[in-house]
């Protein structure tokens, strides 16, 4: 979809009790989403399906999360991932998503799924919007590798799955 939202600053109003999930194809391509992913998102599920994931990425997640996110996949290793999400009208979401791996018989990964819940408020805008917004900016002026190198600096030895399940106890 060529026809990206523009951000807008007002968040998505959904129940944050509801878990969204999906499922892609390896490449990251939407095969499966649940009607909570569809509400929030905002999208139709025929908007939705066959379009990669990342029709509802917003540009304030910087590229690096989702290099850390490829990089655990790509080593068949589940990842927590915190994310802002934008939806079809630029209203963002603030999710962690778990993901893991469907299997065929052989145990050969067929599919990526991700169960997505809400974060706390305090924790996005006192931690992890201004981590965000910081490594957004490197990347900008920078590029990925400084970046990269901030974010590994600020996790102070821990991984970032480490980071994101302890600032979420």
């Amino acid at each position: 979809m060529s026809n990206k939202p523009t951000p807008v600053d007002q968040e998505v109003n959904w129940d944050k009790s509801k878990m969204l999930m999906s499922k892609t194809d390896l490449k990251g391509t939407i095969e499966y989403c649940n009607a909570n992913f569809i509400k929030v998102s905002g999208y139709t599920e025929e908007e939705l399906i066959g379009k990669p994931h990342n029709i509802i990425r917003h540009p304030d997640t910087p590229s690096v999360i989702f290099k850390v996110l490829w990089d655990h996949l790509k080593k068949f290793e589940n990842i927590n991932a915190i994310v802002k999400n934008m939806s079809k009208t630029g209203e963002y979401y603030w999710v962690v998503t778990d993901f893991d791996f469907v299997k065929n018989t052989d145990l050969q990964i067929t599919h990526y799924s991700g169960v997505r819940r809400a974060i706390p408020e305090d924790v996005v805008k006192n931690i992890v919007a201004p981590l965000y917004k910081t490594l957004t900016d490197l990347e900008k002026a920078e590029g990925i590798a400084a970046s990269e190198a901030h974010l590994t600096k600020f996790l102070a030895g821990k991984t970032y799955n480490e980071w994101v399940k302890e600032i979420l106890k």
